[in-house]
């Protein structure tokens, strides 16, 4: 029997807390959209376990599409570039939008994120994050869902990886480097 996967560091969110947060953003969101069907647009590769766990969590027929936006490359540290890397299939005009991602850290990426899609004509645009890292943003960035504020720290599990590993954890850690 092999050991299971751990990561340098400690854990950060267990997996039952993150899928009670998840329950309750689901049940806000119903409430929020009790009248028209979402499009959730996640944004690839980190948030792609959080989308469909929400997405199971919302108590409405809602559609998906995905974007991949990329500032950090296989570095810890966002290079503060912000590049499309795969665009939205489906047309925003007239849609509410919500925009699931994994993690905000400066707010640049979301930003520009925001920006571009709000140029495409959407009736609303709302962020959901899972996790919004505590100090790092200049701005006040306009945060409709938030599951939970965690240090600075950088974190790994659940959909967050650093170089393509640990994706995979069930639960959030938060990651010393070796």
């Amino acid at each position: 029997m092999t050991e299971p996967l751990k990561p340098p560091g400690k854990v950060l969110l267990t997996e039952q807390q993150i899928q009670e947060r998840i329950t309750q953003l689901g049940q806000k969101i119903t409430e929020d959209y009790a009248d028209s069907a979402p499009l959730l647009v996640g944004v690839l590769k980190g948030a792609f376990i959080y989308m469909a766990d929400l997405a199971r969590a919302i108590s409405l027929p809602v559609e998906f599409d995905f974007m991949a936006v990329s500032s950090y490359g296989n570095a810890t540290k966002t290079s503060g570039v912000v590049r499309i890397v795969k665009d939205l299939d489906i047309d925003l005009t007239g849609r509410h939008v919500i925009v699931v991602e994994d993690i905000i850290d400066s707010g640049l990426t979301l930003n520009y994120l925001r920006k571009n899609l709000e140029s495409r004509g959407p009736a609303s645009l709302e962020i959901c994050a899972l996790l919004l890292r505590s100090g790092r943003q200049a701005n006040e960035l306009g945060l409709k869902y938030i599951g939970f504020e965690i240090p600075p720290d950088f974190v790994v599990g659940y959909g967050l990886d650093v170089a393509e590993r640990y994706r995979n954890l069930p639960d959030l850690w938060s990651y010393e480097e070796e």
